[in-house]
């Protein structure tokens, strides 16, 4: 039969020997460690008030959309505000350009899983595009996070030419809608028409 003891019985009965009748090992170790003040609960929700997730329930936020053309400025669609009022900024672009689309959100609480933009490009009414943009996986950070299309070239032509009216849809696997909105382009011979 074996005999086992742990630190703790062994500098116990060391120290006993040494009549010694107390000892702990907290006593012992010298740190330099400093707990941080205590907060109430409610300084800590008023430290939180400055940080716009704790009260923003969802899980991504969609912050903006950009149509990126070489050697020109981007297009920017704000879609922090109201969405509603997107389809009356109506933007030219120049027939048979090549463009890319950039979405910009934040990923906050939970890894976002199977992350898609879905485009519906209708004229008068009638669909004439549909796009489906596979984005990824993301997990939650505070810094804003990008998504950018493979570059696509506008149609050109006579017939290509007018008024179109674009659905997009930002979505995941689980099918929870993080965003919906419309927004609207004219395509034009040149970028000044």
């Amino acid at each position: 039969m074996g005999l086992t003891f742990s630190l703790t019985q062994y500098l116990m009965a060391d120290t006993a020997a040494q009549g010694v009748e107390h000892l702990h090992i907290e006593d012992e170790v010298d740190t330099k460690y400093k707990p941080p003040p205590e907060k109430t609960i409610d300084e800590i929700l008023e430290a939180d008030k400055e940080d716009e997730k704790p009260d923003d329930p969802r899980k991504v936020i969609v912050k903006k959309l950009a149509l990126c053309v070489p050697g020109r400025p981007d297009v920017v669609l704000d879609l922090t505000g109201d969405i509603s009022q997107l389809k009356k900024q109506v933007f030219a672009i120049k027939e048979g350009v090549s463009y890319r689309i950039r979405i910009d959100f934040i990923v906050q609480r939970e890894i976002v899983h199977g992350l898609k933009y879905i485009q519906k490009t209708y004229r008068m009414g009638v669909p004439v595009d549909k796009m489906t943009h596979m984005v990824g996986s993301y997990p939650p950070k505070t810094e804003i996070q990008s998504y950018t299309t493979p570059l696509e070239d506008a149609p050109t032509g006579m017939m290509a030419r007018g008024s179109y009216t674009v659905h997009s849809l930002f979505t995941d696997d689980d099918k929870h809608e993080h965003l919906k909105w419309e927004w609207s382009f004219d395509i034009k011979k040149d970028w000044k028409d």
